[in-house]
């Protein structure tokens, strides 16, 4: 079981976030990259949305980052440690500029990017962005093979109906081979879909963890699977947030569990296929106390979960 890094203040979810998260700074969180790269964590993850309508405020907060802007200033913060998106909403950007923002980067990053799409659930903000919300499906579809023409072939070619190219040059293409990993995020069955398509990992968020591993046979049962699903990430606070962000109680993802619950839990869901995870971030007073705490999950969380 690898962990990613649970970065405070990336986003004020009532569901999950602390108090204290709310003073971290940009500066604060750099620190923090730093310091989750010479602990050996996997990956930093970052949520994004790009705009919030007020009716949706109380539970989803105001605060998100922009995915590919924070995944870029991070990854040449630090040295080793990978980043990923945790979601970057594929259909409301061309495709052609995602492709290049997401090239440039693991070309100057050394190959450190993994990039987690999916179609995003917030018309209100599709409305806003002026995307036809209920296009996005096939956006996403059209989008994901047109970024992989373009990160992979010479002369790429691509005709569809939101995005056409051809007679084009491309470059720097992505250092990583074939091209960046691609994850796919969410729940339904066409999104399964295309990760058996164009994905290696699956990051389900509203699946009942319980149900990740038959979700995962599914995966694998679709008859064009290709054996490429090496990465299912599922963090042990995500079975606190329901649908449209509203709130669940759950115990066994409370912040503050004991060093036994974190391996019992961590150990219970590498049964169940997930191969990668991060421990919720708990309850403190101030950001130096979080030093402390994820010091305490890489020498005694880490090594035993490994």
């Amino acid at each position: 079981m690898k962990l990613g890094f649970a970065m405070p203040h990336m986003l004020r979810l009532k569901a999950t976030c602390q108090p204290w998260e709310a003073a971290v700074t940009g500066a604060d969180q750099t620190r923090l990259a730093r310091w989750a790269d010479k602990l050996g964590y996997t990956q930093i993850s970052v949520p994004e949305h790009h705009i919030i309508p007020r009716a949706h405020v109380d539970l989803s907060g105001p605060h998100y980052l922009s995915a590919y802007t924070a995944m870029a200033y991070w990854a040449g913060a630090t040295e080793n440690i990978r980043v990923n998106s945790c979601i970057a909403i594929l259909p409301v950007q061309n495709p052609i500029i995602t492709a290049k923002s997401l090239a440039t980067m693991d070309w100057l990053s050394n190959g450190r990017v993994t990039v987690t799409f999916a179609v995003g659930w917030l018309k209100e903000e599709f409305d806003l962005l002026g995307v036809d919300f209920h296009e996005r499906g096939r956006m996403t579809d059209e989008y994901l093979a047109a970024i992989i023409e373009l990160w992979t072939k010479d002369d790429p070619v691509f005709e569809g109906k939101y995005v056409s190219f051809r007679d084009v040059a491309f470059e720097p293409k992505p250092l990583q081979k074939p091209h960046i990993p691609i994850w796919m995020g969410g729940d339904a069955d066409a999104v399964l879909k295309r990760t058996v398509r164009h994905a290696s990992g699956w990051w389900p968020f509203l699946t009942k963890p319980e149900m990740i591993a038959d979700r995962i046979n599914f995966i694998k049962s679709q008859p064009d699977y290709n054996g490429n699903l090496t990465d299912v990430v599922y963090g042990m606070s995500t079975s606190r947030v329901g649908e449209g962000h509203v709130v669940i109680d759950d115990p066994n993802a409370r912040p503050g569990m004991s060093k036994a619950e974190i391996i019992d839990r961590l150990g219970w869901f590498a049964t169940q296929g997930v191969t990668m995870s991060g421990v919720p971030i708990p309850d403190l007073n101030h950001i130096e106390e979080y030093f402390d705490y994820t010091q305490w999950v890489a020498e005694e969380i880490m090594p035993v979960v490994a």
